[in-house]
């Protein structure tokens, strides 16, 4: 059999199975040779193979018969390379691309369903990932997921506020995992793609099929899971998809912005399953680690600035004042190489507050929620997740007022907003926590002395 007649039985099959599934399925399938009875054929991934023998083998083989192939059956291979799945060379070329290799089925789950790939950054990898100690136990148990061999702890829960790694960690484990296990399926998406899919499977009837793809992976990978809370039937579906995964031993990678126990109007039984892996906080950054990012990103900018001059101390200011999310403190680098570069000046401290006027008021004139919650917790020696958890134990509830008071004090939050952040507390109950601080700093000096050095802190 030619390629032109492999070409003939495409448009037959287009005709067949319509121009979704032909594009989804068929278009990727490659002839590859007839021997002895067998079609050999070249996929990009072994969940295509699998799902193309399974729902279009017969049809295939009655098409190639009808033109006069002696063939008895076939065969897919996954193709040897799958150069678009690659990291690019360098982490500066800002390069995305979708997970279709031989390890990442990234939510190609079949055009029959309007289901398009997640996509993975090529920037996202474990080598550009810089660790520190607020990380560090993160970096580790991603590490180990990504070997692709068995591990203690099913699923690894990732959680954290905006800007700290969680995404990052999620697609290094993806590369990775391609890496070391190309024979695994591994879907990676995020809740709302999850939820958009069931909602469309049910529209179009095609639960079925649903069911079978996210049933027959090797390593699901959800981000953000917050988004299925309070949406019941997704959660009903979400919570069958992990049980029947678990129970044939799969790998389950989450991740959310909070703690399981902390996810407003997620399941109990859900919040009871993901609980029972390993749970891990990517605490907010430090100081060390914001200067470690810094570097590793200048260190980057050196092959495109080459040209240009950085004066000792900036990175260290600029790690000191823009503390809150790693993304803010890595566009601000970005927006100071390329504007130093424009005018073809040095990086001096005084170009940098120029360039950078309104990143470093709005750091200055701001304190966020959860830059006190963390940091009360420190001074506390608590666990962050206990502190705006549900438990009213003494241990747990003075520093959760004495948080509430600086909220309240420092921010410009409303009390229910307040509230909300603290575990979806009323903002009768921060009104509460407010009044009983002020009442214990008259009262009380290691309150007052607690409040003062926690203040200086925070304003720093």
């Amino acid at each position: 059999m030619t390629d032109d007649t492999w070409g003939t039985i495409r448009q037959d099959l287009l005709k067949t199975v319509g121009q979704n599934n032909f594009k989804t399925w068929i278009e990727p399938v490659n002839f590859s040779e007839l021997k002895d009875g067998v079609a050999t054929f070249h996929v990009p991934t072994n969940f295509i193979g699998n799902y193309v023998s399974q729902n279009y083998g017969d049809l295939i083989l009655h098409q190639m018969t009808q033109n006069g192939a002696d063939v008895q059956r076939m065969q897919f291979k996954v193709a040897a390379k799958a150069p678009a799945m690659r990291p690019a060379a360098t982490a500066s070329t800002k390069k995305t691309t979708t997970a279709a290799s031989p390890a990442v089925a990234a939510a190609s789950d079949g055009a029959d369903m309007g289901m398009t790939g997640a996509p993975l950054d090529a920037r996202f990898t474990f080598d550009s990932f810089v660790v520190g100690k607020p990380n560090e136990l993160a970096n580790a148990a991603a590490r180990r997921v990504g070997e692709g061999g068995p591990v203690t702890f099913n699923p690894l829960f990732l959680y954290g506020g905006v800007g700290l790694g969680k995404t990052h960690l999620m697609h290094a484990i993806a590369w990775e995992l391609q890496a070391q296990r190309p024979d695994l399926n591994v879907l990676y998406l995020s809740a709302e793609q999850f939820m958009y899919r069931f909602v469309q499977a049910l529209r179009d009837r095609k639960m079925m099929d649903f069911k079978e793809l996210f049933r027959s992976v090797d390593v699901l990978m959800v981000d953000d899971v917050q988004f299925i809370a309070g949406k019941d039937s997704t959660q009903e579906e979400f919570f069958h998809t992990f049980n029947a995964l678990v129970d044939q031993n799969k790998q389950i990678i989450i991740s959310a912005d909070r703690a399981p126990g902390e996810i407003k109007d997620l399941e109990d039984r859900i919040k009871s399953r993901l609980q029972c892996g390993l749970v891990v906080d990517l605490h907010p950054t430090d100081y060390e680690l914001r200067l470690g990012i810094l570097q590793t990103k200048v260190d980057t900018y050196r092959a495109q600035y080459p040209e240009l001059q950085l004066q000792d101390g900036v990175l260290e200011f600029l790690a000191h004042r823009i503390s809150t999310n790693v993304r803010v403190l890595e566009g601000a680098l970005t927006r100071l190489f390329a504007f130093a570069s424009l005018v073809g000046r040095e990086i001096t401290m005084e170009l940098t507050q120029d360039c950078l006027s309104d990143v470093l008021r709005a750091s200055e004139r701001k304190v966020s929620v959860e830059e006190i919650q963390r940091k009360v917790a420190e001074h506390y020696n608590i666990r962050l997740s206990d502190m705006i958890g549900p438990k009213r134990v003494r241990t747990f509830a003075r520093p959760r007022q004495v948080a509430m008071y600086l909220c309240k004090k420092l921010t410009s939050r409303s009390l229910p907003e307040i509230g909300r952040r603290f575990g979806g507390r009323d903002h009768t109950t921060v009104m509460h926590g407010v009044r009983r601080i002020e009442e214990l700093r008259t009262s009380d000096g290691q309150i007052a002395e607690d409040l003062e050095l926690l203040r200086r802190t925070l304003e720093a």
